[in-house]
């Protein structure tokens, strides 16, 4: 059984993505003490609210210092929603704030109608994903106003050596990124904890690449 963590950092509730990976087979633990962070198989950066908020709770647990630490040793790494988007160089809600610069790219407001964008939406899943193995054709429930309109592998410079990541992209009002794969660091826009069987399916996935 493999060792979760999710990282405990006040940053919405959590209990519902503690409960989804013991429903799929994880050890978990809640918490933000660093040593079973580092020592855990997998890390899970949840995220509900404003990005500059979020940033502010994740950094008050040294998060920045510790997902740095757990990549540069190929220790895996899940975000989910503002846990995608704190992943980029910047968001832009309630002004422009550095994120964690892990991609290229901006979480800016979506430019729709309506807003925030919430309920089930397909996704555009591309060739070799992992996450999405054998759910490729599912919906999966989102909840955001902010998103990333941009391409993070195209903003990256081509390398023989390093692998560009896999990005899968939804739509409301514009193309938004809805997960990336990228080696240890992974993320998703929506919520798999509240995606059903689907969501349940992913969080399988990922614990298999561990």
């Amino acid at each position: 059984m493999k060792k979760i963590v999710v990282l405990a950092a006040e940053t919405g509730n959590v209990h519902s993505v503690v409960r989804a990976l013991k429903h799929v087979g994880g050890d978990v633990e809640l918490t933000a003490d660093p040593g079973a962070v580092m020592a855990a198989d997998g890390l899970v950066v949840p995220g509900v609210g404003a990005f500059t908020a979020v940033m502010s709770k994740l950094r008050s647990v040294r998060a920045d210092r510790l997902i740095e630490r757990r990549l540069a040793g190929g220790q895996s790494v899940l975000g989910i929603c503002v846990g995608l988007q704190v992943m980029f160089e910047q968001g832009t809600e309630h002004g422009a704030h550095k994120g964690f610069g892990q991609w290229p790219g901006s979480v800016d407001r979506l430019p729709a109608d309506i807003v925030p964008h919430m309920g089930w939406s397909l996704v555009d899943v591309p060739e070799g994903s992992r996450l999405f193995e054998g759910i490729e054709d599912e919906r999966f429930y989102f909840v955001h106003s902010y998103g990333v309109q941009s391409d993070p592998a195209a903003a990256l410079t081509p390398s023989e050596k390093i692998e560009p990541p896999l990005v899968t992209f939804a739509e409301h009002g514009a193309r938004f990124v809805a997960a990336v794969e990228n080696g240890p660091l992974m993320a998703t826009q929506f919520h798999p904890e509240k995606s059903g069987e689907a969501g349940g399916q992913l969080l399988t996935n990922w614990l298999s690449t561990l």
